[in-house]
């Protein structure tokens, strides 16, 4: 009998009533706001307002590096918070709201998978409450200001090629990466070159997942740089007066969406920042509100341990005072296979056979993305458990394999098959994640704010990334100096590159040495707080596939939505 699908299962979940869920949680009704049954917005103040209960042990999921397999971070998270009830434990989890772009293109959804999944799964993967709308008309309304600026005289004297502000929308659009607009009459603006980025890669995006309240959103959208002047000042958001309006348009957009999982554990769903260009974590305000909500709170970082949880740790923990005690680092004994090089996987089509056969010594081999990931966790002074994502056919003596790197570094481990079996198949994690939790935190940033950004890149090259260095092309060293003219030099660095490897060349798998890490060009996202070195070819806007899962989302004769994974 073929397993069932993630949509079959999730459509015979029995939710509880959300009222149920907050009350359970500790949230007072009257913070509440239903969205249907399937979600609820929760107010602000109910943050303050449970600010005297016990905060929960706070732990982050992570990976090593992304193979084409995936390796099941989200599923991970899911299971893990419904596991800790197993164990006679109240978790919860925060993840990322999900982007209708990868969600209708080769991705699918981000609910989570088989039994440990995040419900209704329909609702979460499509609209939810509204907050990815939200986002991009409060993006396109500082873009309207702005052309309108430029339309009505350019008081602020803007450099028509030093524009940097883009437009956005929710959806797969390669067509659109780059246009020219402003065509037409005299009436029509100011013919210029500009284009489309995906919402999830909206600076608003990831201000919005930062910021600690609303009037902190409020401050942070009107420092939103927009582009320079000819003498390269910056021209912010506040100075085009559009930054008020754009806080209006976010204003429900800030109470983070209250869901269920298959198992009623509370699951905080929170907006999507992009994870090559900016944190790839949920918001800074759903962990302030999840860590007054039980004993322990599970918040995903997306892409490997080098990307989401070097973020989460630099930029987000930054931004927010909050510190991990403990952190899960997933890995497959496929992906690990993979990561040795001597398979060639593309997504959609079969594995080699060989990738499935007994060979401890390939896990080995490829383990050294593991052991540099592990070593990612403990620079930054967290105590790292490794989630065995087991899958049906793994061997023992490869997932022995794991075991052994792990002990390598003084971590636990802990197999855990919660897509097959739920929170029950995840107790021997959620154990590991509670007794590393107990231990001391030590945890620390990678560096002070005051270091200059050419060193903070190049730490995080030669630390996490296992570079011998840094350089930098003439116009990425000429931005820095600017920025740092400009007083943005106090920022963290988001680093912009490959998720598909630990350097910035995706064809380079496990743990490679004796490479320079090359950035290219230097941004700056002032409202959200960082400023991202691009290293490599980043695509903010993706293009749909021949055959994307668009074609195979329909609605059937009931009216339920069929072929969503």
């Amino acid at each position: 009998m073929s397993f069932p699908s993630d949509l079959d299962i999730a459509g015979r979940a029995m939710l509880q009533p959300l009222t149920e869920i907050a009350e359970g949680a500790g949230i007072p009704l009257q913070h509440l706001e239903p969205y249907g049954s399937g979600a609820a917005k929760v107010r602000l103040e109910a943050i303050d307002e449970m600010g005297d209960r016990p905060p929960a042990k706070y732990v982050v999921v992570s990976a090593i590096t992304p193979t084409p397999l995936g390796e099941g971070k989200t599923t991970t998270a899911v299971g893990l918070g419904m596991g800790f009830s197993h164990i006679g434990k109240r978790g919860v989890i925060a993840i990322r709201q999900p982007s209708m772009g990868p969600t209708f293109g080769i991705k699918g959804g981000a609910a989570g998978g088989g039994y440990s999944q995040v419900v209704p799964m329909e609702l979460l993967n499509l609209h939810l409450t509204g907050d990815m709308h939200a986002v991009t008309a409060a993006h396109n309304m500082c873009s309207a200001a702005l052309d309108a600026h430029l339309y009505h005289g350019n008081e602020s004297g803007l450099d028509l090629h030093r524009i940097t502000w883009r437009r956005v929308l929710d959806v797969n659009d390669r067509s659109l990466r780059n246009a020219v607009i402003g065509l037409g009459g005299r009436l029509d603006g100011v013919p210029r070159e500009s284009g489309f980025d995906i919402t999830a890669a909206s600076e608003v995006m990831a201000t919005l997942a930062l910021c600690t309240s609303l009037q902190d959103l409020r401050e942070r959208l009107g420092r939103i740089v927009v582009g320079y002047t000819t003498a390269g000042t910056p021209v912010t958001a506040e100075e085009l007066k559009v930054a008020g309006a754009m806080a209006v348009i976010l204003r429900e957009a800030i109470k983070p969406n209250l869901m269920q999982t298959l198992e009623n554990t509370p699951a905080l769903v929170h907006t999507g920042p992009f994870g090559n260009i900016a944190t790839g974590n949920s918001s800074i305000v759903a962990d302030r509100l999840g860590i007054r909500m039980g004993d322990y709170l599970i918040t995903e970082a997306g892409f490997g341990a080098d990307m989401g949880a070097e973020r989460f740790f630099n930029i987000k923990c930054r931004a927010s005072g909050l510190a991990p005690d403990a952190a899960v680092l997933v890995a497959t004994v496929r992906g690990l296979k993979a990561h040795s090089g001597n398979h060639r996987i593309i997504a959609g089509r079969p594995l080699p056979d060989a990738i499935l056969d007994e060979n401890p010594d390939e896990v080995h081999q490829g383990g050294d993305n593991l052991r540099k990931q592990l070593e990612n966790m403990r620079i930054h002074g967290c105590t790292p458990v490794v989630a065995i994502n087991a899958f049906p056919g793994d061997h023992d003596r490869d997932i022995a394999a794991i075991r052994e790197i792990a002990e390598e570094y003084d971590a636990r481990s802990a197999v855990s098959t919660h897509f097959t079996d739920g929170g029950a198949g995840a107790t021997e994690l959620a154990h590991a994640v509670a007794e590393a939790s107990e231990e001391e935190s030590r945890f620390e940033v990678l560096y002070p704010d005051d270091m200059s950004l050419r060193d903070k890149i190049t730490t995080v090259a030669q630390k996490v990334y296992g570079a011998d260095g840094a350089e930098f092309s003439p116009a990425a060293a000429k931005q820095l100096d600017s920025y740092e003219a400009n007083g943005f030099g106090n920022l963290p660095v988001c680093i912009a590159k490959t998720h598909l490897s630990l350097s910035h060349d995706a064809s380079l798998k496990g743990a490679p040495t004796g490479w320079t890490l090359p950035v290219r060009e230097v941004r700056a996202s002032v409202g959200a707080g960082f400023v991202y070195p691009i290293c490599g070819d980043m695509r903010t806007m993706p293009g749909l596939g021949k055959s994307p899962a668009l074609q195979h989302i329909d609605i059937d004769a009931d009216g339920e939505i069929v072929g969503l994974s």
